[in-house]
Parts: C-alpha cells; sequence; structure tokens
C-alpha cells in the first residue's frame, strides 16, 4: 500500500533457528488436524459409522489433497511469511490480498478459541472434572495467556514442541486400536440411522477437521530451504491426518455396538477408551487430548501471528506488527491474535465452527483463484515444486473441485426429499423460527508480478527487512 511512513531498517538482529521437515509436519499436523479429538460429533451427526468414514475417505481426495497441492507449489514459489496473502497480491493486486488476509486471520483466532474449551470439555468428559461457570472462564482466560506466552518464546521451541505432542498426542490410539482389534465388527461400520442423521452438523464437523492446509504457508520465511522442505512437509502431514482420523475411528465404531452413536459427542474417545481398556485408557486419552489441544492452539497462533508479520512487511497493516522480540518472533502480532482469542472463546461452539467454515470457504476460494491466474499470467515463475498438470488441468482441477462439491449437495438435496416423500425416515414438520432478541479492484500488469515477488522475497539470506528487535 503507499502513502504510508517511511521506517528507517531495524538494527541486525540474531537470525531465529528454522524449521526443518518434521517440525514443519508437525505444525502443519496441529494446524489441520491434532489428532482424532473433536471428530467425535461427526458419527452422530451421521446417523452411525458410514457417513463419518466415507467422509474422511472421499473429502481428503476431492478437498484436502488439491489444497495441499495448491499450497506445496505455491509456498514454494513464494517463501515468504505473507502465504497466501502474497499469492493473492501476486495474481489479482493489494485490496484483494488484504481482505483475503482478513478473512484468514479471523478464521483462523475463531478456530483457536476453540482449544482451550475444548481442553476443559476433555478434562470434564467420562466423570472428570466440571468447572462452574466463573471458574472456567477464568480458567480459558488462564490458559489463553500461558499458551501466548509460549508462543512468545520462539517458533523453533514451538515447532519441536509440536512434534514431541503429536508422538504423545497419537500414542493412546495405538493402544486403542490393539485393543479393540478383537471386538471389532466390520459390519458396524455400515451402520447409518437415516432418521438420526444431521447434515449440518456432519458437514461442519468433516469440513472443520479437514482445513487449514494452506494455514503453515505463513511460516514459509520461517523454513531451511522452504523451496525443498515444504513440499516435503505437506504431503507428510497428509498421509499423518488422514490416519490419525480413519484408525481410531475404525477402531471405536467397529468395537461399540451401532446403538450408542447417539452418545458420541465432543470428547466421546476418552469414554471409549474407559469401555474398551478402562480407566486407565481414559486417563491417557484424556491427557493426549489436553497436550493436542496445547499444540493446535501452538501452531494456529504461529500461523495467525506470522501471517500479520508478512502483510506488515507488504506495507498492508502497521508497521509495529513486524516487530520482533529477543526470542525472533512477532511480539505485537501475537498479542492481537490472542486478543481475539479471548473475545470469541466467549462463543458457543457451533456458532465459532459456522463462523469459521464460512470464512475459511470464501478464503480458499481466492486462494484457488489465484493459483490458476498465476498460473495463466506467469507461467515461466519460478515453481520448486509444481503440481503435475498443464494450466489447463490446474483450472479443471479446481473447477471439478467446487463442481463436485455443488453436485453432491444438490443431489443430496433430492434424496432427502424422496426419502420425505417415500417416509423413509421421519421427518419433523417445519416450526416457524421464534423471535429473536439477537469495490472491485484492478489486477497488476501481467510485467508486474516478478517485481512483487523480487520485492516479498528480496533477499532471502540476508536478515528479516522490516522486523524491530525489543
Amino acid at each position: 500500500m503507499t502513502g504510508a511512513a517511511a521506517v528507517d531498517p531495524p538494527a541486525a538482529a540474531p537470525r531465529p533457528r528454522r524449521l526443518t521437515v518434521l517440525p514443519l509436519i508437525a505444525l502443519i499436523f496441529y494446524d489441520v488436524s491434532g489428532g482424532p479429538f473433536g471428530i467425535e460429533d461427526s458419527v452422530r451427526a451421521g446417523g452411525g459409522a458410514l457417513l463419518p468414514i466415507l467422509g474422511f475417505l472421499i473429502l481428503p481426495v476431492l478437498w484436502s489433497l488439491p489444497e495441499a497441492l495448491v499450497t506445496a507449489e505455491l509456498a514454494s514459489a513464494f517463501p515468504t511469511n505473507a502465504g497466501y496473502v502474497a499469492w493473492v497480491s501476486t495474481a489479482f493486486g493489494p485490496a484483494a490480498a488484504f481482505l483475503v488476509g482478513f478473512s484468514k486471520w479471523a478464521s483462523g483466532t475463531l478456530d483457536n478459541a476453540l482449544y482451550p474449551v475444548l481442553f476443559l470439555d476433555y478434562l470434564r468428559s467420562g466423570g472428570g472434572i466440571a468447572l462452574p461457570p466463573p471458574v472456567r472462564s477464568l480458567a480459558v482466560l488462564v490458559l489463553t495467556a500461558a499458551l501466548t506466552y509460549l508462543n512468545y518464546r520462539g517458533l523453533h521451541i514451538v515447532g519441536l514442541s509440536a512434534l514431541a505432542l503429536t508422538a504423545f498426542s497419537l500414542s493412546p490410539f495405538l493402544a486403542l486400536t490393539v485393543l479393540a482389534a478383537p471386538q471389532i465388527h466390520p459390519s458396524r461400520w455400515l451402520a447409518i440411522d437415516a432418521g438420526a442423521v444431521d447434515l449440518r452438523g456432519y458437514f461442519n464437523s468433516t469440513f472443520w477437521n479437514l482445513n487449514f492446509w494452506d494455514k503453515a504457508s505463513t511460516l514459509s520465511g520461517e523454513v531451511e530451504e522452504p523451496r525443498k522442505t515444504f513440499p516435503k512437509a505437506v504431503f507428510g502431514a497428509v498421509g499423518l491426518v488422514v490416519g490419525a482420523y480413519l484408525i481410531p475411528l475404525l477402531a471405536g465404531t467397529g468395537a461399540l455396538p451401532s446403538e450408542t452413536a447417539a452418545e458420541w459427542t465432543d470428547g466421546f474417545f476418552s469414554e471409549v477408551g474407559q469401555r474398551i481398556g478402562g480407566p486407565w485408557l481414559r486417563v491417557w486419552i484424556q491427557a493426549a487430548a489436553a497436550m493436542s489441544n496445547m499444540g493446535l492452539f501452538e501452531a494456529e497462533m504461529s500461523s495467525d501471528s506470522f501471517q500479520l508479520l508478512g502483510m506488515a512487511e507488504m506495507g498492508m497493516i502497521p508497521a509495529i506488527f513486524a516487530r520482533r522480540s529477543k526470542y525472533g518472533t512477532p511480539t505485537f502480532s501475537i498479542l492481537c491474535s490472542a486478543t481475539g482469542v479471548v473475545i470469541l472463546s466467549f462463543m458457543s461452539f457451533q456458532e465459532i465452527i459456522e463462523f469459521l467454515n464460512f470464512l475459511y470457504g470464501l478464503g480458499m476460494l481466492a486462494v484457488f483463484a489465484a493459483f490458476v491466474k498465476l498460473r495463466v499470467k506467469n507461467p515461466d515463475l519460478a515453481r520448486p515444486y509444481r503440481i503435475p498438470v498443464g494450466t489447463a488441468g490446474a483450472a479443471i482441477m479446481t473447477v471439478l473441485i467446487n463442481a463436485v462439491v455443488v453436485v453432491a449437495g444438490v443431489a443430496l438435496y433430492y434424496v432427502v426429499e424422496h426419502a420425505k416423500r417415500h417416509a423413509w425416515a421421519e421427518f419433523l414438520a417445519p416450526v416457524p423460527p421464534a423471535e429473536s432478541s439477537h469495490g472491485s479492484t484492478t489486477a497488476p500488469d501481467a510485467a508486474d508480478v516478478e517485481d512483487v515477488r523480487a520485492g516479498l522475497l528480496a533477499d532471502e539470506s540476508a536478515d528479516e527487512e522490516g522486523s524491530k528487535v525489543e
């Protein structure tokens, strides 16, 4: 943006330690998943095991893999902390990029507001600790402050912590799978009670648990050899996420009677552990859930705050957001994100999920559009990783993703209407709702693309420009 006051280059600061492949895989894993915690409601909303199993088999192919491919290509081409904001800026200009950056930051902050709440839900589940509302609110504030401070202490510490947390968070599900194996009846995986299906809750749950593959692109400027490291980390995380969802889901739904589908709500995996392994496994899963929520919070906070740093380095927001602490972390960006988390944490879980999915969907439409336009507008842009399809194939892939979702939604609507007419399931009569008390952008010329990119990447071997050490 123009018209901003010039800022003198800051004094040289010690460069913080860079992220390598394994810590980056762990951070992407936590940006997207963090383990099977939170997928339980898809079983209840899906009326049994069949729909969630299909959802976590099909949606990763239709949605997660294309998003991961786009992220790998563009993050390797633009290794900057601005991430997707830089992609959209190069394709459509700074105004569109600012809107995408704001919507993505808002959706990330909404997402992060869930984790202190989920942490307390797991403490309460299975007869655990139930806090009265005032104490619960105070606990949310204390958790947010403590986790924010850890993020402030350094990204490499967050990355190594995420790696250790990944191992610990998934460990009880290895035990659960081994213990559940003799009790599994595969026929239970086909169970579905059409009358109990809540499509709104089902799609919100599955979609939310497969989002944010592009989030770690805002850490590209902090990655060791990002053009090589980032694609490896993205694809490693895809396999880890899909396995972390499907294996515990198959074990739990296959070992418990199908009639328990209505009990599958947030935090139910601890009860699954109780019924399959006993109290020790329930406690282990609850501890893993608590630690997983720490990892989720830390990864999301890192991505959100470094995105603000990247936007400040592009001149989109005030330079204060680019100031770094002595640990190399963006102090004011972290404080801004933490403030948003505290404010939004008092919304209900379902409200957060719905707003989150809406904002995230809008942002990803812009990212996919930028991906296609950059293929057309600047086909010679250096892309260390490139999706193995041509420009036409990239456009077709993007259109097909959206077309499949639209067609599936329309088809599902008519299936439900057909079910109503033929009384395949019981449907409630509609109830009237009660009264409640509650400019176009011109894209930059093609000749400007390399100038924009050069300005973003600057000198990768030099110290970060636009950062200040406190």
